[in-house]
């Protein structure tokens, strides 16, 4: 199963130290270049910052190749990045919580 990831889920599951959930829950997740820019943002929190600067093999940063659909241009990079991934690769799922995205 391949899933596309925002930037809150990692971010959030590097926190808690729950990131393994992922490979084991969908084996494989890309990420989008705009949340990988989002996740290692000087205000990003120390564990997420250090944990992304050596990405595991089961994680893959992908840039976004087509532009963004008008309908999505109120959204932050991330989210829109995340769903025009999913959508370009045909993933199986898009993980992201924020209600807008959504």
């Amino acid at each position: 199963m391949i899933v596309v990831a925002d930037t809150s889920p990692i971010n959030y599951l590097v926190l808690i130290e729950e990131i393994d959930l992922l490979p084991a829950l969908f084996g494989r997740v890309l990420l989008p270049q705009g949340v990988f820019i989002e996740l290692t943002h000087s205000k990003s929190p120390t564990e997420v910052t250090q944990w992304i600067s050596t990405p595991p093999a089961w994680l893959e940063v992908r840039m976004v190749s087509t532009a963004a659909a008008p309908e999505l241009m109120q959204l932050d990079v991330g989210e829109r990045e995340a769903i025009q991934l999913a959508l370009e690769s045909g993933a199986d799922a898009l993980l992201m919580d924020e209600t807008e995205g959504r």
